[in-house]
């Protein structure tokens, strides 16, 4: 197959409003920009205008990641009560989570040609999820599956967002999204025993 020949591949049902014409084929002069600019790395000239706002999303999530690491160790470390050890474990285990989280997410910022903001000083401006210093169990549970619900609702919209702008970065948030939520469970079911 000559590499100047279009991939065309047949629709296998068109919708009422398709055209009976349309054809879905590969941009030859996207692949020939794509071997210029080789600095770029894996970027090619299709990522467009993109990329600075996906890092500063990104950014914004490491943010949000890094605080509710933060909230989850304070809240291990001073959990007190007959249900707590039990508790105290399951924040130790989100917390270790959200680290794999933010590590994930910071590679990705460098992949995109970013660089992951951990500056403390704005982590609470730029996070999505509050910090809190609860001592009561109770509140600690409550405190953590507002944070969680406020990630799970921040990553569907990046999702959203991102579409299909840069499937990989959508595909690494569609991951930590379904363990968001996985810990959201968690913490409501804590609630109600």
């Amino acid at each position: 197959m000559s590499h100047k020949q279009p991939l065309r591949i047949a629709p296998k049902a068109a919708a009422a409003t398709d055209s009976a014409s349309e054809k879905l084929e590969i941009d030859q002069a996207a692949l020939d920009r794509a071997k210029e600019n080789l600095d770029d790395g894996p970027f090619t000239p299709s990522y467009g205008p993109w990329r600075e706002q996906i890092v500063k999303l990104l950014n914004d999530s490491l943010a949000t990641e890094l605080v509710c690491i933060l909230r989850y160790k304070r809240h291990h470390f001073t959990a007190h009560g007959m249900a707590s050890p039990k508790i105290a474990e399951e924040f130790m285990v989100h917390a270790e989570e959200e680290t794999a989280h933010s590590d994930r997410i910071a590679e990705r910022i460098v992949q995109l040609g970013g660089e992951p903001d951990f500056s403390p000083n704005s982590l609470l401006d730029r996070s999505h999820a509050d910090y809190d210093e609860s001592l009561d169990l109770k509140a600690m549970v409550r405190a953590n599956l507002v944070a969680e619900r406020v990630a799970v609702e921040a990553y569907r919209q990046m999702i959203k967002l991102i579409g299909d702008k840069d499937p990989t970065t959508r595909r690494l948030i569609e991951e930590i999204l379904q363990q968001e939520e996985e810990h959201a469970e968690e913490l409501s079911d804590m609630l109600r025993e």
